[in-house]
């Protein structure tokens, strides 16, 4: 089994070392459609659903110590006074206030009103690693794509960035999915600059012999992607 991984990784590589990246990058691009939030959109569902570690700036009118910043915790979860625990993953602000205001109105209040508004939304950034010059994680403001999320990279990293094979990553449907993707052939038109979403991991390998994204795992990792299961 090892051996057999060993053959199609490598045969991997020499079909994007032998100029298939433009096309394997077309042809993956098919195969990533946008995240669960986006679709969803699309089909007129509310745009942005709440995410662990983002910001929640919550308003009771008129009771300035229930008004207060709240992180959202790697559960799901927010402490309010009063309240305790509210879970707020996966739910749309809007959903989050009526039901905040629900258990208010039940418990301690009459006719509360209730916002909530994200100020720091953790389904907006996207994490840039790898041969560029600044790795990190950037907030996006509006619709983006590749070429304009390595800028804001500052670029790959001229001595070490192999810019044919760039890869996406993206969760769809609970599933983390990738695609591979040729940065010369985008600047020349021949392919398609794709649109980078929230909550992307965007990874420029490294060039010579070593790769970076071979023992790159966000989550499974590009091995385990590749031929299903962990590497």
């Amino acid at each position: 089994m090892r051996e057999s991984r060993t053959l199609a990784v490598c045969a991997f590589a020499v079909v994007l070392g032998a100029g298939g990246a433009a096309g394997a990058g077309a042809r993956d691009a098919a195969k990533l459609p946008p995240p669960d939030a986006v679709a969803a959109s699309e089909q007129g569902a509310p745009e942005y659903r709440i995410l662990p570690q983002d910001v929640l700036e919550i308003t009771v009118l008129q009771v300035p110590e229930l008004s207060k910043s709240v992180t959202v915790d790697n559960a799901g979860n927010i402490a309010l006074p009063f309240l305790g625990d509210q879970p707020v993953a996966n739910k749309t602000p809007q959903q989050v206030s009526q039901e905040l205001t629900r258990a208010l109105g039940d418990r301690f209040m009459k006719d509360p009103q209730v916002t909530v508004r994200v100020s720091e939304a953790q389904g907006r950034k996207v994490t840039v690693d790898g041969a560029v010059a600044s790795p990190g994680a950037y907030t996006l403001s509006g619709p983006t794509s590749l070429l304009q999320v390595i800028a804001l990279a500052k670029g790959p990293d001229p001595r070490l960035a192999n810019e044919r094979r760039v890869a996406v990553f993206r969760t769809v449907g609970g599933t983390r999915r990738m695609a591979m993707f040729d940065l010369r052939a985008i600047r020349r038109g021949t392919v398609e600059d794709p649109t980078v979403y929230g909550g992307d991991i965007v990874v420029v390998d490294t060039s010579g012999t070593k790769s970076f994204l071979q023992g790159y795992q966000p989550g499974f990792g590009l091995m385990g992607l590749l031929f299903g299961g962990p590497w």
